[in-house]
């Protein structure tokens, strides 16, 4: 939730403050550096001493976020807090999802990663949303937002403490490799990894593409500054990123991530044809794609790690696939702001969303070459 609490603020910070679209998705952007800073070394320090000795400092790092969001007044605070943000959630997206995996038991793997993917995407809908209502509505909107958030980070540091397991104190899986290294999976789940990257990359890209340039999109093209516009963009992609995946679980995950795919590219396509034709609907309904791809894309990429990968590298795994996804989503959209400066929004989003609609679909000809060469083999 905290990731996506500051999207329709920061067209508010940028007019207090003052920087350009290209600052804007690096401001964004630094959240996922912050992210795939934390993914090497938190999947393995929760494989092996527990999500509970990972899960407390990120919460902590968070906390300071928030406190460093109230006060800004600079954009180095805001690219600060942003990178605490994202070495949290990396942490929660490795140690956080294989803590929820280990808690269901070994019959209820699948059931369990539907359970974190959905409450990943329930929050990650509901942060434009509260961010939005909160600016536009009530007052001290940069302050007011953070304290709703951090009492909820307070709430998370509770079950944390009271609910995981304390690990024995030699650390739960011995000494084995060392915990600073590039997130893997073991050698016979590369496939399934790639495979769900294939998906996930472009997933994670296309919605982080209407997040960073939402404000721009907004108020560039269809000249409206309602913070809470932006923000119910942000929650109708997510919305339905967290509803889709109750769909998907009736699917085998190999066409669930096919799907991702398709539905991603259809997404980019339609963000092009909003973007010249200035409509609103065309931008949500483009939305509403994006996140049914994405939240594919994640619930068939984390789940096919957890019903394949050995329990005591899942946490790595799962870091393995965030890291890949999100390398894509922080670069594209801070190479389309800066494009935007040197040109024109127009131009420059309709280019880099046809880029992701090719990756996307390109993918999904990989996603189904792997699965017709799994079942011959």
């Amino acid at each position: 939730m905290l990731s996506n609490i500051p999207t329709p603020l920061l067209g508010l910070w940028q007019h207090r403050i003052g920087y350009s679209t290209g600052t804007t998705t690096v401001i964004f952007a630094a959240y996922i550096g912050g992210l795939l800073l934390a993914l090497p070394f938190t999947g393995a320090l929760a494989d092996r001493y527990g999500a509970r000795r990972v899960l407390g400092p990120a919460l902590a790092a968070a906390l300071v976020s928030c406190v460093l969001f109230m006060a800004a007044g600079h954009v180095l605070t805001l690219i600060v807090a942003r990178l605490l943000t994202g070495v949290a959630v990396g942490a929660v997206l490795s140690a956080g999802t294989a803590a929820v995996v280990h808690v269901g038991g070994p019959g209820r793997r699948a059931q369990a990663s539907l359970a974190a993917s959905v409450s990943i995407g329930t929050g990650l809908a509901a942060g434009p949303l509260v961010g939005g209502a909160v600016s536009q509505y009530l007052g001290a909107p940069t302050v007011t937002a953070f304290v709703a958030e951090g009492l909820l980070l307070l709430s998370a540091a509770a079950v944390v403490h009271l609910l995981l397991p304390r690990p024995a104190p030699a650390g739960r899986h011995g000494h084995g490799p060392g915990w600073l290294r590039l997130p893997s999976v073991p050698p016979a789940n590369r496939r399934g990894l790639v495979t769900s990257l294939m998906a996930y990359a472009p997933g994670m890209t296309g919605t982080s593409l209407l997040l960073a340039l939402g404000p721009t999109l907004l108020g560039s093209l269809l000249h409206t500054s309602d913070r809470l516009v932006t923000g119910g963009i942000g929650f109708l992609m997510f919305g339905a990123s967290t509803a889709v995946q109750f769909l998907a679980k009736r699917l085998p995950t190999g066409r669930v991530l096919t799907l991702a795919g398709v539905v991603t590219g259809l997404a980019m396509l339609g963000t092009a044809a909003a973007v010249h034709s200035r409509s609103l609907t065309a931008l949500g309904c483009a939305a509403i794609l994006a996140g049914a791809g994405q939240g594919m894309s994640q619930y068939g990429g984390f789940t096919r790690l957890a019903t394949e990968v050995p329990p005591p590298r899942l946490a790595e795994a799962n870091a393995a696939l965030s890291a890949g996804g999100y390398l894509f989503a922080g670069i594209l959209p801070i190479l389309t702001g800066y494009a935007i400066d040197a040109t024109d929004v127009v131009t420059a989003s309709t280019a880099f969303a046809t880029l992701i609609a090719a990756a996307a679909l390109a993918g999904t000809l990989v996603i189904r070459t792997a699965g017709r060469e799994a079942v011959a083999s």
